[in-house]
């Protein structure tokens, strides 16, 4: 919050220099204001990406307040409601982008990722479809994906996470969802297939290792996939695994998936525990 104070020795420097010749001093004082503006730009990036979102939050909410038409700014501030997760905020922010005279294709398609955060998933439609089929980015399709599938399209949903694909060099987490959506289809072995390519894209994904261990349970493999893991990890799998057995009545492999769960864990694992309890007291639903 300092940079207003430091940007102002340059310009007066600068305008010292004018009284001595007025051309050149003009052109300097123009090269600080430049320079001043994209600092003020580079300070914007950084509350929105790497600061904590509720700092940010205040951060572009003060700097409204002295240039509210800032298209800049408010998009500060909606990235800032999103990354706080504080969504009905953000739908109104990005409803504010939107209405400006200067927002584009793209300030529509993150509107309606806040309206999908938000659980409103017709209006989410709505504002994709009014975004025209030329506007072909990542976020557009991944959203068409993610929509197709909550409305059991699922054609229409593999050729959105197909084309995503296409438009990313960091496919794990469309991969993932790809693999989520095949799953609750029950078409098991294609999920478990884009678990594996998930992971592969990036190993520490743990939503993807555990849903690798749900689609191979759910075809009564309850082997552990050889994919990297911690201990927790490893705990928290064959925990995952263990309940899945028991759902399909195999319960005792479930049991004994509890156990191992319970004696791979370095610390107390009150979960299986409570699981195992309650299985040994013949409560298995």
């Amino acid at each position: 919050m300092r940079h207003p104070m430091i940007l102002i020795a340059p310009i007066a420097g600068m305008l010292a220099l004018g009284a001595c010749g007025p051309r050149s001093g003009e052109a300097e004082v123009n090269r600080a204001l430049q320079e001043a503006a994209v600092a003020d730009t580079d300070i914007n990036s950084i509350f929105a990406t790497v600061a904590d979102p509720n700092e940010a939050i205040a951060y572009f909410s003060r700097s409204l307040g002295q240039n509210p038409d800032s298209l800049e700014l408010q998009r500060g501030l909606a990235t800032s409601f999103t990354r706080a997760q504080r969504s009905p905020e953000a739908v109104e922010a990005w409803r504010t982008v939107t209405a400006h005279p200067e927002s584009t294709h793209e300030d529509d398609v993150l509107l309606a990722g806040a309206y999908i955060r938000a659980n409103q998933w017709t209006e989410a439609e709505t504002v994709l479809d009014s975004v025209p089929p030329t506007h072909e980015t990542f976020e557009r399709y991944r959203l068409e994906a993610v929509i197709a599938d909550g409305n059991e399209e699922w054609e229409r949903a593999d050729s959105f996470y197909e084309i995503a694909l296409g438009l990313t060099t960091q496919p794990s987490s469309v991969l993932n969802n790809w693999g989520f959506s095949k799953l609750t289809r029950g078409d098991y072995a294609d999920a478990e297939r884009l678990f594996a390519d998930a992971l592969r894209s990036e190993p520490g994904l743990f939503t993807a290792k555990n849903n690798l261990v749900l689609a191979r349970g759910a075809q009564r493999n309850y082997d552990l996939p050889v994919v990297p893991m911690t201990q927790i990890e490893r705990a928290q799998l064959l925990h995952t695994m263990a309940l899945t057995a028991i759902k399909q009545n195999d319960v005792n492999i479930g049991r004994s998936l509890l156990q191992d769960a319970i004696d791979t864990h370095p610390q107390h694992f009150e979960d299986a525990v409570r699981a195992l309890r309650a299985l040994d007291n013949g409560q298995t639903n």
